[in-house]
């Protein structure tokens, strides 16, 4: 709340006078009390002896470069846009996989902001443009300053890899850092902001005059997505597996008080997790904590399961413990928490620790993103999400995945949980007369029916041809019933299914896009999109190579050139993905 505003008796007004605009000042906004202050000043000016006009300085360009893959940095990116364009400067988002690299030491002033992805890789779209700056042909920077946000997981052991190695290689090339890169974990908000309004802050060509206020009247610009949560009610929760399956997969149909977010097909939405209750008991036991509120606090908001070189470091200092000492000296960290959780380290290296070490050592609990199974034109107020439930075991302990199994074991019909839209641009449906190939094993499935409800819903005349695969036919033929309805009625142009448990050779969709290569080609040199959703580890890779494959023997081409035929399906937005 601002403060009170009183005018003085000496104030040029009568007492009348001076009542009136102390109750209109005290009961104004903020913002109403700086658009007065402006139109006053703007009469002041307009009453005011006609004087020469001060030379009005050029927009200062700002080239702002992101590297993303789950579109964190590209809302960072746009996020600095906005900002910089309110102190003086006029930004051109580029995204890496438009980057032109020979032509960067055009721009002056330059921000990244880079995602590591997997093992230390760049994001896919990334790949060609980070690999020409790392080459020898990249441009000299001399003239250039700029600044490097770096985003990405501490539990990989490759953490925001990318992120350095871009602000390294900047400098290499003769660049000026404007600022020292920060290296954000997932709860990066609060630390981009911070870095985005110093970097913005260095890289002015002179300061600001003090005297100067920003007042943001547009508040969210037209259009521009909610980041805000909301609740959503579990209003459909089926396992879509037999009971004889070896998987649980859930189709969860989410319903919302109002309309839904206005998400698109190709977008995901943010799920908030709880921890399992019976794993945070295990932790406060280890730990000799009884504080039910923590205990709260660690079921809803914080991260007790991820396990890092970082964390055992954390760890070893709070405690002291030798044992966690010796992992660290030894050089044996790094391979210690390979499949390993927080729950070992503390059962490990046993300690006591007090309420706020054990809220410093775990970070807040990240949201996790789920493609959406649905179109709002064929559901309605409703988004569909499909979640494969991860348990496994590694050194003698059950493990479970926080969010999939908070799903599968927790959240049932009628529940609430909060989800936040997650806008995917990048993965986005062709206009209606093109051709679209959908390669989707598992719950990579998730965003093609989201694709076939809403082409189906349109008259979409463009042809629809998926490739799926998992397991079994009998026990993990996910939506089957809506996937020949879809066939039936012409929604769905070809199917192809390969289910890798069902004879002694393993198939998986790789080995069917191989024997439909000829038709697959055909389908792309007539225009036709290809879309993968699903594992980035392998599948999206032999997906790709069995693509480049094809092209190769179909067009008798060398595996350079088939290479390329691929590599310039994905520049010009004909060959996407979304991985993970």
């Amino acid at each position: 709340m601002s403060a009170q505003i009183i005018l003085p008796k000496t104030a040029p007004f009568d007492d009348d006078s001076i009542a009136g605009l102390n109750r209109i000042l005290n009961q104004a906004s903020e913002t109403q009390r700086a658009w007065l202050a402006g139109y006053l000043a703007g009469l002041d000016a307009a009453n005011a002896s006609p004087a020469a006009p001060p030379a009005a300085r050029p927009a200062e360009p700002l080239a702002i470069l992101y590297a993303t893959e789950s579109g964190n940095s590209e809302a960072l990116a746009l996020d600095a846009a906005k900002l910089a364009r309110k102190q003086g400067f006029k930004p051109t988002i580029i995204d890496f996989a438009d980057l032109d690299v020979a032509a960067l030491a055009s721009h002056k002033r330059v921000i990244v902001i880079a995602a590591t992805w997997g093992e230390g890789e760049p994001p896919a779209r990334a790949a060609r443009a980070y690999g020409a700056l790392m080459s020898a042909s990249a441009p000299a920077l001399t003239d250039t300053t700029y600044a490097v946000l770096a985003l990405g997981d501490s539990a990989y052991p490759d953490f925001c890899s990318v992120g350095k190695a871009i602000d390294e290689r900047l400098e290499a090339l003769g660049g000026r850092r404007a600022v020292e890169r920060v290296d954000c974990d997932l709860d990066f908000e609060a630390p981009a902001r911070d870095w985005i309004a110093r970097s913005l802050k260095e890289l002015a060509p002179e300061p600001v005059a003090a005297n100067v206020v920003a007042v943001d009247f547009g508040g969210r610009v037209a259009g521009e997505t909610s980041r805000d949560p909301v609740e959503a009610e579990v209003i459909e929760h089926v396992d879509l597996n037999s009971s004889r399956s070896s998987k649980e997969t859930i189709h969860l149909a989410l319903g919302f008080e109002g309309l839904a977010p206005a998400y698109e097909p190709g977008d995901a939405l943010d799920l908030f997790p709880e921890n399992d209750p019976v794993l945070v008991d295990e932790i406060l036991r280890l730990t000799q904590l009884v504080d039910d509120g923590l205990r709260g606090e660690l079921v809803t908001q914080r991260d007790v399961t991820t396990l890092s070189v970082n964390l055992v470091e954390k760890y070893a200092a709070a405690t002291g413990h030798a044992g966690a000492k010796a992992l660290l000296d030894e050089g044996r960290a790094r391979e210690w928490v390979a499949g390993r959780q927080f729950v070992d380290l503390l059962e490990a290296f046993p300690a006591t620790l007090a309420g706020e070490q054990l809220r410093a050592l775990t970070r807040p609990l990240p949201p996790r993103a789920y493609s959406i199974a649905s179109s709002r034109k064929e559901v309605g107020e409703e988004a569909h999400l499909l979640i494969s439930a991860v348990r496994y075991e590694s050194f003698g302990r059950p493990r479970a995945g926080v969010a999939s199994t908070f799903v599968a074991d927790r959240l049932k019909s009628g529940a609430s949980v909060k989800v936040r839209l997650k806008p995917n641009r990048h993965f986005r449906l062709p206009e209606n007369d093109a051709d679209i190939i959908m390669v989707g094993p598992g719950t990579g499935v998730a965003p093609f029916r989201a694709f076939v409800q809403e082409r189906r819903a349109v008259g979409a005349s463009g042809r629809n041809w998926l490739f799926f695969g998992d397991r079994s036919f009998t026990h993990d033929f996910l939506y089957q019933l809506e996937w020949q309805e879809a066939l039936a009625e012409g929604s769905l142009t070809r199917l192809d299914l390969a289910f890798s448990r069902d004879r002694p050779e393993k198939v998986y969709v790789q080995h069917r896009i191989a024997e439909r290569r000829r038709e697959i080609v055909d389908w792309i040199e007539n225009g036709a999109r290809f879309y993968v959703c699903g594992d980035a580890n392998a599948m999206a890779k032999d997906v790709r190579a069995a693509l480049v494959e094809a092209f190769a023997e179909v067009r008798a081409l060398t595996p350079d050139a088939a290479e390329e035929q691929v590599a310039g399906l994905e520049r010009s937005g004909r060959y996407l993905q979304d991985v993970y």
